[in-house]
């Protein structure tokens, strides 16, 4: 493994004028891909600290590279970037392997504390962390029903018809488990209950 070193996915050029001055102030050495394929080639040979995707490119998707290099085992911990996710897009990202969801924009030091954290090694996308997120933060069945519905993107109204209560008691639940969680939105929410390390993250704040 190469220590220092970030390979990078990205085709927005000031975007990666930014990662380059935040990588190498806390010392790391990035190193920028022009496409999908090259990455995952370079990524045969040599592992890094950890790996940044952005979600959408041209030709081929972040999501694709993303399975491509969890289905030859790539070590190194991978985080997804995007500006465009939504919830039931980084919950795919976390099952099929990203170490973490990062949205954009966001601050420097919030995204040298999701790199730091990811080399950290801690494990997601499995049924695990979500269980473990329910009983750790206290959350009542009819909560936990609620949570898994807003994980599946589903809306307030479409909970309410599937429950057969009403919207605005979903909306109760929904602020309720806010709340319990720590976090303002329900993409936070989302990314959160499929951490494996929920305290580790609750510390930090998606922008």
């Amino acid at each position: 493994m190469t220590e220092n070193e970030i390979f990078i996915l990205e085709d927005d050029l000031t975007t990666r004028a930014m990662l380059k001055v935040v990588l190498e102030k806390a010392g790391y050495q990035p190193v920028f891909f022009a496409d999908g394929e090259a990455l995952i080639a370079k990524s045969r040979h040599a592992s890094p600290a950890c790996i940044l995707l952005d979600l959408c490119l041209p030709g081929r998707s972040g999501l694709d590279v993303l399975g491509r290099l969890t289905d030859r085992t790539c070590p190194a911990p991978i985080l997804m970037v995007s500006g465009q996710g939504d919830i039931p897009t980084a919950v795919h990202a976390l099952r099929i392997g990203a170490a973490d969801f990062v949205e954009k924009p966001f601050s420097p030091a919030d995204l040298v504390a999701r790199i730091e954290s990811a080399g950290a090694g801690q494990p997601v996308h499995s049924a695990g962390p979500l269980d473990h997120f329910k009983q750790s933060r206290g959350l009542t069945r009819r909560e936990c029903e609620v949570l898994d519905h807003l994980i599946a993107g589903s809306s307030s109204k479409a909970i309410a018809r599937k429950l057969g209560i009403s919207p605005r008691t979903i909306e109760d639940h929904r602020a309720r488990i806010l709340q319990k969680a720590g976090v303002k939105t329900t993409a936070q929410l989302s990314i959160m209950a499929l951490k494996d390390r929920t305290a580790a993250f609750g510390r930090r704040t998606v922008h």
